[in-house]
């Protein structure tokens, strides 16, 4: 969540603290004419002597709503008819076929109880708690407010910021998911956030409540994002065009170590992300980069093709072989790294070429077998990273995606533009980064943070692999990437050095559920969805192994898939090693790389 101390609410809340202060004797005579102030004391006119309570106390003790919408429907005196029909809070809210029995006017009045109707819900708030999922009726108040309705560079509009008046100064960003669209019911949608409820982390846009309401599931999350990369990559905004300029070369680099650092935590929970893209990759106050969309949620149609998911995506989301002996990218490809020269380095990526007839306009296809979610995050990871890299080194944007689709002319789906893809646009890619190198190491004597581009890019190499086995996993790049910040970027104290338990901590206690004003209830739906990451619904199963975790007393989490990479074994994190340890297995190999400072490859 955003921390905005200047920011006031526009709206009064009348929560029962308000309440409770704001009733008092003083009040209520400031809304009454002198005989009226004067029965205030009587004694009450029914009952037939059996109380000896007054009006004041009945209002004090039973009616301080009743009073407040009174005096907002300017019939403040209208309270002694009221009490005298023995009407009181706990009557409210008053259904809308019987508040004709408060008789406010002498004759009938439908406006008025109409009014009536619809003010009584605003001095029946249910908050919203941390942690805690409230179903309210269609004619109940939500208490929050907008407080930005400027739509944000690169987010779909299904997101806005909101503030709550029991934190106040604090924006979150609430997304809103149609039921019986995005979900086939409430209890659909509660499964997915009981699923992510405890999934908390700093660069996360972590959850914090749920509601739903009016066909509509509502869910908030920390951090609010001020921009997207998409954004970034457009129109680079001032908070951070105004930074000096190493500062912001510095800040690129550390936006690259916690996003990994970010996907690390994920995996190291058996989580994925599922849709990493630019559009996902958000930026709050001072610069913070964070990861959302972890519903996976797009505002998107079932039948619409979003394009920069696509684009982003790993070959193996997108592509399968037509037939059991087809050679497109389930063979298993060789990573190397060659130059012809020191001042013309160049890269070759993992990859085949797929089956010509996987012409982009039939695309869409039921997932691939043994699919990885993980290793699909690395691909998407990568990506995003050569975006930041294109970014430092202000070679980004349109030129980066004009020069992937350069030599695939096939239109893509959906309209006569060519396939920017980067899983469909290697060749391109390689390119690309021998190119970003090259302007590297023209600034290279302007500041020591371009010397850490070469070897990043080389890791990026073997993220973008075609085949997801010869990616590396989020805890070799985590290492890796260290190394490269301390080493060669001269940036001794990276943001976000963690080193993340082994153990399954989900934390995934069941969601308190209000459905009515005064109690929570507890019961299980009965819903038992498979599910192996958290941004995509009905993802491929991952090929490990996958138990169930079920929520106490509420609600079932999803199945998540808790299966370790079979490509090496345990990495830093898991086995309590140094953060300079060893590199798995898989990395052993013949390996180039660039010496920047001294423009000579080697190898090892």
């Amino acid at each position: 969540m955003t921390t905005t101390p200047n920011r006031r609410h526009s709206t009064m809340w009348w929560d029962d603290d308000t309440i409770e202060r704001t009733v008092t004797r003083m009040f209520v005579c400031s809304h009454l004419i002198p005989e009226e102030i004067e029965r205030l004391d009587r004694t009450l006119g029914f009952g037939d002597g059996l109380t000896d309570g007054t009006y004041w106390e009945w209002i004090e003790q039973k009616a301080k709503r009743i009073f407040l919408i009174l005096v907002e429907l300017k019939v403040p005196d209208q309270i002694f008819g009221v009490i005298d029909d023995s009407w009181d809070d706990e009557d409210l809210p008053i259904a809308r076929d019987q508040v004709e029995r408060l008789a406010l006017t002498p004759t009938r009045d439908s406006r008025l109880e109409q009014e009536f109707y619809e003010k009584q819900f605003y001095y029946l708030l249910r908050p919203l708690r941390k942690g805690e999922h409230v179903i309210y009726q269609d004619s109940e108040v939500v208490p929050l407010e907008v407080v930005e309705k400027k739509h944000v560079p690169g987010q779909t509009p299904f997101f806005d910021k909101v503030m709550l008046p029991s934190y106040p100064g604090t924006v979150f960003c609430r997304v809103k998911m149609p039921i019986g669209g995005g979900y086939s019911s409430p209890e659909d949608f509660l499964f997915d956030v009981n699923g992510i409820r405890n999934v908390q982390n700093d660069h996360l846009a972590s959850y914090w409540a749920s509601y739903v309401q009016q066909g509509y599931g509502y869910a908030l999350f920390t951090n609010a994002a001020d921009y997207t990369l998409k954004g970034l990559l457009t129109t680079t905004p001032a908070c951070f065009k105004n930074m000096e300029k190493k500062a912001r070369r510095r800040q690129v680099m550390e936006w690259i170590h916690c996003l990994i650092d970010t996907v690390c935590f994920l995996h190291n929970r058996g989580l994925s992300h599922g849709n990493i893209k630019p559009s996902t990759v958000l930026f709050a106050s001072e610069n913070h980069i964070f990861l959302s969309d972890l519903l996976g949620y797009t505002g998107l149609d079932r039948n619409s093709f979003d394009k920069e998911s696509y684009d982003y995506a790993a070959p193996e989301q997108w592509f399968k072989p037509s037939s059991p002996s087809s050679t497109s990218f389930h063979r298993r490809g060789t990573v190397t790294s060659t130059t012809a020269s020191p001042e013309s380095p160049n890269y070759i990526t993992s990859r085949s070429t797929p089956d010509s007839s996987q012409h982009p306009m039939a695309m869409m296809h039921a997932p691939t077998p043994h699919l990885s979610p993980q290793a699909a995050d690395i691909f998407s990871l990568g990506c995003i990273i050569l975006d930041l890299l294109s970014f430092l080194v202000k070679k980004h944007g349109r030129p980066f995606a004009t020069h992937r689709a350069a030599k695939h002319k096939t239109p893509s789906r959906g309209g006569a533009v060519p396939d920017s893809s980067f899983h469909r646009n290697l060749s391109q890619v390689e390119s690309w980064m021998t190119l970003l190198v090259k302007e590297a190491q023209k600034k290279e004597k302007d500041d020591d943070i371009f010397k850490g581009i070469a070897p990043m890019l080389h890791i990026v190499e073997h993220m973008l692999s075609s085949h997801p086995t010869d990616r590396p996993d989020a805890q070799d790049l985590q290492t890796r990437m260290y190394k490269i910040l301390t080493d060669h970027c001269g940036i001794l104290e990276p943001h976000c050095v963690h080193q993340y338990d082994n153990g399954w901590d989900f934390g995934m206690a069941s969601l308190k559920l209000d459905t009515t004003g005064n109690r929570r209830a507890s019961g299980g739906s009965g819903r038992h969805h498979p599910r192996n990451s958290i941004g995509s619904r009905g993802s491929g199963r991952s090929s490990g192994s996958v138990q169930d975790l079920q929520g106490q007393e509420t609600f079932l989490v999803p199945r998540l898939s808790r299966s370790r990479s079979s490509r090496g074994p345990p990495s830093v994190a898991s086995s309590r090693a140094p953060l300079f340890a060893a590199p798995r297995e898989g990395w052993k190999g013949p390996m180039t790389f660039w010496q920047t400072d001294s423009r000579m490859m080697a190898t090892r």
